[in-house]
């Protein structure tokens, strides 16, 4: 084969593939055009989807069941999402470990690890860090002092009318001035608790740990399938509510006190882990007397929290900037008076300069010359 017929065979191959390449060109463009047009229509709902969600109030009730990942909490227990999972809490009593002694430590180590042994499920082991709310404690110590109050001016009373009867022992007016004074010292004692422990509540840096162990149950640990879900739920509750009770009776034996908690202290718990920050305002006892009835959560969205922390930041060096500024013109301000100061004393302290030269060279140029010299400056 001649070199003319590789060049003609070359060509040719060239000739196809630039056609295969146009084909396929051709198609890609025919492909994307489509695509396009199939697209833009769900493009426009979406569209709107966003916007009628926007003009909306607010999330509805699924979207937020979504967000916190459980149905409900009902018989002691929290129900994951469509019954996909049981859970029950105990909360357990801490023990100072550091101050007990020898016998005392050895004893809650052997009692752990039988705990340990026995155990033939998984647990979980949760704390909680909560700030300490003494508002229901100051309001029993009020209910109390009032009590206190009323029985110290009941005795008060009788004290001055035995006083003032003049038929009474000496005995007698001593034990009812003792007895006044009794319930005078306690009720100032009660005075002094209650503003105490005002103080103490204003401070919120007052925090307390509590100890959860978390017990679960699914519904695929059952060997059968054809229950009903409240079937499943009565089942789930009695073998989670034996699981708790054998983990109490095994923390007992380490001196660590647990219970079980109650539906009511299981929204507790919830509530404050997914409102850490608001639930020291919105405390659950309020919430719970303004008759709702749901509670969601009710913690700032995380971009705005993000965004205030960012004003917060930007208010704080804006006011130190201006500080800073005010300081450094004030300084700017002082230098320049003492500079205009100076300068319009210039010839005052030139003249107070030479005289003081003159007075130091006074042995060298002779007294006489120093008060020649002296007056020509002065004048």
């Amino acid at each position: 084969m001649g070199n003319d017929q590789i060049s003609q065979l070359l060509k040719f191959i060239l000739i196809i593939l630039l056609v295969v390449l146009f084909v396929l060109l051709f198609f890609f463009i025919v492909l994307t055009i489509k695509k396009n047009n199939n697209q833009a229509p769900k493009k426009n709902n979406k569209d709107n989807e966003k916007s009628t969600k926007n003009q909306s109030l607010g999330y509805n009730k699924q979207s937020i069941f979504d967000f916190m990942e459980f149905d409900k909490i009902e018989d002691n227990m929290i129900i994951r999402k469509n019954g996909s999972k049981y859970i029950m809490a105990i909360e357990c009593q801490g023990i100072n470990y550091d101050l007990m002694s020898e016998l005392e430590k050895n004893s809650v180590e052997q009692g752990f690890l039988q705990f340990l042994n026995t155990l033939r499920f998984p647990v979980q082991l949760y704390i909680q860090t909560r700030t300490i709310n003494l508002d229901s404690s100051i309001n029993a110590y009020k209910q109390r002092i009032n009590e206190i109050r009323n029985d110290y001016m009941r005795k008060k009373m009788e004290y001055s009318s035995i006083s003032n009867l003049g038929n009474q022992s000496q005995k007698a007016i001593d034990n009812a001035k003792f007895e006044m004074i009794k319930a005078q010292n306690l009720y100032e004692y009660g005075i002094d608790i209650i503003q105490n422990t005002e103080k103490m509540n204003f401070n919120k840096n007052i925090l307390k740990k509590h100890y959860y162990v978390i017990i679960s149950y699914m519904p695929e640990e059952i060997s059968r399938t054809d229950y009903d879900s409240e079937e499943i739920k009565n089942m789930a509750f009695s073998e989670l509510y034996t699981r708790a009770q054998a983990i109490v009776s095994s923390l007992f034996v380490c001196n660590i006190k647990g219970k079980v908690l109650n539906s009511k202290e299981l929204v507790e718990l919830m509530y404050i882990a997914y409102n850490r920050d608001e639930a020291e305002i919105y405390e659950l006892e309020k919430i719970l007397n303004t008759s709702f009835d749901e509670i969601y959560s009710i913690a700032p969205n995380v971009l705005e929290k993000r965004m205030k922390a960012i004003d917060n930041e930007i208010e704080k060096k804006a006011i130190s900037k201006a500080n800073e500024s005010v300081r450094q013109a004030m300084y700017n301000i002082e230098t320049e008076r003492k500079l205009k100061e100076k300068e319009q004393k210039m010839d005052e302290l030139i003249r107070i300069m030479a005289k003081s030269i003159l007075q130091e060279n006074e042995e060298m140029i002779g007294k006489e010359t120093r008060e020649e010299a002296e007056k020509i400056i002065n004048n």
